[in-house]
């Protein structure tokens, strides 16, 4: 009976898992207030890094930005240093608060907390306010939804795990039905979620999508802003060319567990 020790946890995950999404997806359809976005609304380079990545996004961009300007420098071994300490706007104080009266500090806490900034979190209200960024509760349903398939993922696993052991007494068509029904479940929640509230951006609403997807184009040509900060904002530091300021990123990845 081994089997059913592995289906127990199996249903416990698939169970948690749609649970939560349901209770997200209620709380996200209740205080959906539906703003129209303003039509002839362009984006910045902040706001195009919000609805590309998150507040994380906006603080890699505020970093790579005054780096390139050597108002920053972001040394290989993952160090922050503060060149010129006067902030040009919101973001770039919260980034020269981050790294504190020293002046120097390690990336990674930096731009945690220069994501957790009162400028940030003003950048995401007026987005969303606006029409074009998902409301928090829109973003759970995003997470809930990964956590499901993750759900399913740990079902077959677990499925998987109770075939290859020796079941006696009980036909092993038997076993793989009981842990057909907590994958039924995994993925009829999955299938309902695509249709009743995809896409569910972890950041962008459809709006927002679309006016990303304008601002890629025209940015570059456009000279509003700086072309070599566009691929930033959209893709993250995995767009950045700099050898140098790669390395301080790919130092920060490796030592702190950050995937962008």
């Amino acid at each position: 009976m081994f089997w059913v020790l592995l289906l127990l946890p199996a249903w416990a995950v698939a169970g948690t898992a749609c649970a939560r999404l349901c209770l997200a997806a209620a709380r996200a359809a209740h205080g959906d207030t539906d703003p129209v976005p303003d039509p002839g609304r362009e984006l910045d380079l902040y706001e195009a890094a919000f609805l590309s990545g998150g507040p994380a996004r906006v603080a890699d961009l505020t970093l790579v930005s005054m780096a390139r300007q050597r108002r920053l420098l972001l040394a290989h071994t993952g160090w922050a240093t503060v060149v010129d300490p006067l902030g040009r706007d919101e973001m770039e104080r919260s980034v020269i608060g981050a790294i504190g009266p020293a002046g120097q500090s390690r990336i990674a806490p930096v731009r945690a907390s220069a994501a957790a900034a009162d400028a940030v979190r003003g950048l995401a209200d007026r987005l969303v306010s606006a029409g074009l960024a998902v409301p928090a509760g829109v973003r759970t349903v995003a997470g809930a939804v990964r956590q499901v398939r993750l759900a399913a993922l740990a079902v077959c696993a677990l499925g998987g795990a109770a075939l290859a052991v020796p079941a006696h007494g009980v036909p092993r068509h038997l076993v793989a039905l009981w842990f057909a029904l907590p994958l039924a479940l995994t993925l009829g929640c999955l299938a309902i979620a695509r249709v009743e509230v995809h896409p569910y951006s972890a950041w962008a609403s459809p709006a927002g999508q679309r006016l990303l997807g304008a601002f890629a184009r025209r940015a570059g040509r456009s000279g509003a802003v700086p072309a070599d900060l566009v691929p930033v904002a959209v893709r993250g530091v995995r767009a950045i060319g700099e050898p140098d300021l790669r390395a301080a990123f790919a130092h920060r990845e490796e030592h702190e567990g950050f995937r962008d």
